[in-house]
């Protein structure tokens, strides 16, 4: 399937959300781990949370009435089945990242990969780290297949922060079922520490106990036990960046609903950044109104806690007038693909003024010009470039435009919903 894109002045409407991909993926894992029945409401059913599910069932979780409104699932009390096959997680490096540290408390050896985009990102550091508190594990240089063998015995391991928070994210959640006591140390910066406070907060919603040393390191009690819980999956900024974009970057008026002012995730930076190009703002408590002018100035912006902001940011900054500079957001070239070098490529179809760095981006605003350019197989280079689309002359067509599906189902029925010239062919 292709995307074709036509360029479109306005945009008017109200769109939902779809669920938090890294709540979702969180709260059915923490569900597997847990003793007794958790209910998990308004999930998001993409690809890569069906990912997870199917690991949680792997691993001897039960989930039942599959609606679109809520889940339950029969949790394992941290007593990990071995599945009897290798373990797919499709192309979700949140699930194979958490379900590799998951599996490590089982005694029978697992096996985890993923499609061909998993199989290039590196699982090392985590492997690393677990064979430091009594994990054998073997990775396939450095990347998965992952092979794990626990039990997990817990004590004391090292770990970089700076290439993904999921490896940290994986560790504390298996942790808790450690036979004695866990301490993880961050060797380096922490980024995308958002996320790792993500994974806290269901933590504690499952009453597990971790203490956090102002990032640098965590201590995790052992044995304990996770506590079925009730969780209601909150909007995802993330998915939603997309849409809040594409209203900043036209003339528009448009209500993104399911998007709260207090959450956590780290992708609610888009509010601000949009806010501070030039478009007229409103975040209230459960949703966010953008109105656009279709005129934005370039910023400068730190993306390194907000990594997968990098595509949408640069579709903003090719749009606005003036220069815009994304940094320190190295960690962006190990998702789905090298997503730097992806919008400097693709970005550059578009006739874009925009200069590679190794920490990021430099984009000097302009006209663009409708192109055929390629997903990369990343779901966020996808809808980015679609967005980029609506500001371009002549026709844009961005091929396998499927892969939005990874966490954004309905991404061309909701913005057909508001007036955009996307359709699917």
């Amino acid at each position: 399937m292709h995307l074709i894109v036509k360029k479109t002045g306005s945009l008017e409407g109200t769109v939902k959300a779809p669920a938090s991909k890294s709540y979702t993926i969180r709260a059915v894992l923490s569900a597997l781990l847990a003793e007794g029945t958790s209910t998990i409401k308004d999930p998001l059913f993409s690809l890569d949370t069906k990912a997870a599910m199917n690991v949680c069932t792997k691993l001897g979780g039960v989930i039942k009435n599959r609606e679109f409104e809520e889940i339950t699932v029969d949790g394992t009390a941290g007593r990990i089945k071995n599945p009897g096959c290798t373990l797919d997680t499709l192309n979700s490096g949140t699930t194979i990242r958490i379900a590799t540290a998951i599996a490590s408390l089982s005694k029978e050896q697992i096996t985890l990969t993923g499609d061909d985009s998993i199989r290039r990102r590196p699982i090392q550091p985590l492997a690393d780290a677990l064979s430091q508190i009594g994990v054998k594990v073997k990775t396939t240089n450095g990347n998965p297949p992952v092979e794990v063998k626990g039990p997990l015995q817990g004590g004391v391991c090292n770990i970089r922060g700076d290439i993904s928070s999921q490896f940290i994210s994986g560790l504390l959640m298996a942790s808790p079922y450690a036979l004695k006591d866990t301490t993880v140390n961050i060797t380096t910066e922490l980024k995308s520490k958002p996320y790792v406070d993500l994974t806290l907060n269901m933590l504690k919603l499952f009453k597990v106990r971790v203490e956090n040393r102002k990032y640098s390191s965590f201590f995790v009690p052992p044995q304990q036990v996770y506590e079925a819980a009730e969780y209601t999956v909150e909007g995802d900024y993330s998915s939603a960046a997309f849409v809040l974009a594409a209203a900043a970057l036209t003339e528009s008026k448009v209500t993104v609903e399911n998007l709260f002012k207090d959450s956590l995730q780290a992708d609610k930076k888009i509010v601000e950044i949009i806010k501070e190009m030039g478009a007229k703002v409103s975040a209230q408590r459960d949703h966010v109104t953008v109105r656009g002018s279709g005129y934005l100035t370039g910023v400068r912006v730190d993306l390194s806690d907000s990594p997968d902001l990098v595509p949408i940011v640069s579709v903003l900054g090719a749009c606005a007038e003036g220069e815009t500079v994304i940094y320190n957001t190295e960690h962006a070239r190990l998702k789905e693909c090298d997503r730097i070098k992806a919008m400097y490529t693709e970005l550059s179809k578009l006739k874009v003024n925009v200069t590679e760095r190794p920490d990021g981006l430099v984009i000097q605003g302009g006209a663009l010009h409708g192109a055929t350019i390629d997903s990369w197989n990343d779901h966020r280079i996808v809808m980015s470039l679609a967005i980029a689309g609506l500001k371009a002359e002549g026709e844009t067509k961005i091929m396998d435009g499927e892969v939005a599906a990874v966490t954004f189902p309905n991404f061309v029925h909701a913005m057909q919903g508001i007036g955009a010239g996307i359709d699917s062919r």
